[in-house]
């Protein structure tokens, strides 16, 4: 049989991309065309077994723009229909894409259980910090003070941060990318695609016109993100900085910022990161991490494994399809039968 290869183009179709020009999303688009070639031939499946669901907003419209099967749903339900989807075709590579409205606010409930359940999903997040397709309203990502159409007076809520959220619920697998390192976030969803479980990418993306330059103090240059974000890599030292000689040590319950070669500080005094960690504790201290007392971690985060919930639903199926249709009737009936009694 014919090994399967792709280009990316082939994923994409003839629409017109209706974007913003400048706008994240153009390269957050880029990086999935390249990472789905790749994903194809590494897990050799066609591009008729990828699907892309999606909810309301800029990003949602990702689906028109897809030569895959797609569906372009409703406020905030992306998740749970990605959900019944995956369910119904474990065979399927399902992936989601969102944004920080549309899944941290009236999608918020859908989007905790999809990682609690760590349904085999990959689940795009991007984060612009606002409603834009709505024109320009806070959103839960909204920095505590930002001045919108509905916050007048700055808002007054704390933000959510999507990463550290997603470990909150127990998602196996998060990561945070930048729109601009295309190469980044390509080998992030080429990892998060082979990973059985929930997988969700914040990416943090630029809205030109109602939020422009949110993430510009720590991303617009990549000077920038050399000094003020640090790359984590499992089995890596927790290194950053154009010259690799600033570290992350842990002093205490927290996380500090040193410089290699000064006050005693070696490099053996730089924590290793480890994503394959069953405990989120370090994992949320690191996405917690907010410029410029701290690097923006990027990268993969958490990546462990347990079992998904849709390869258990399929599991229980096959048991009860081996019993034949008299036994597994019986079992209903006998724990109906227990369910009245109580």
């Amino acid at each position: 049989m014919e090994k399967i290869s792709y280009s990316p183009n082939d994923f994409r179709n003839g629409n017109a991309v209706k974007w913003c020009a400048g706008c994240g999303d153009h390269a957050i688009f880029n990086a999935v065309l390249k990472a789905l070639a790749e994903v194809a031939e590494r897990l050799d499946i066609p591009r008729e077994q990828f699907a892309f669901i999606s909810g309301i907003g800029c990003s949602s419209r990702f689906v028109y723009y897809m030569n895959t099967y797609g569906f372009h749903t409703i406020h905030g339900r992306a998740a749970a229909i990605a959900t019944g989807l995956k369910t119904a075709r474990p065979d399927l590579s399902v992936w989601v894409c969102s944004g920080d409205g549309d899944s941290l606010a009236i999608g918020g409930n859908h989007f905790i259980h999809a990682c609690r359940r760590n349904i085999d999903l990959n689940l795009i997040l991007f984060n612009n910090e606002i409603y834009g397709l709505t024109k320009g309203q806070y959103s839960p990502t909204s920095k505590l003070g930002k001045v919108t159409k509905t916050s007048p007076f700055g808002t007054v809520e704390e933000p959510f941060s999507p990463a550290v959220l997603a470990l909150g619920a127990n998602a196996s697998f998060v990561a945070r990318t930048i729109d601009m390192e295309v190469e980044m976030t390509k080998n992030i969803l080429v990892e998060a695609a082979c990973h059985k479980g929930m997988s969700v990418t914040e990416a943090l993306v630029n809205c030109v016109i109602f939020n422009k330059g949110t993430h510009a103090d720590f991303a617009e240059t990549k000077a920038l993100r050399e000094e003020r974000t640090i790359h984590l890599r499992h089995g890596e030292k927790m290194l950053f900085g154009a010259e690799r000689n600033k570290g992350l040590v842990l002093e205490g319950l927290k996380l500090k910022v040193v410089t290699v070669g000064e006050d005693g500080y070696t490099i053996d005094d730089i924590l290793t990161h480890d994503a394959h960690e069953e405990s989120t504790v370090l994992h949320s201290m690191l996405a917690s991490m907010r410029y410029p007392e701290y690097p923006v971690a990027v990268g993969i985060i958490r990546d462990v494994e347990r079992a998904t919930y849709d390869a258990e639903v399929a599991r229980q199926i096959e048991e009860q399809r081996a019993k034949g249709p008299n036994k597994c009737a019986n079992d209903l009936f006998r724990s109906g039968e227990i369910w009245r009694v109580k």
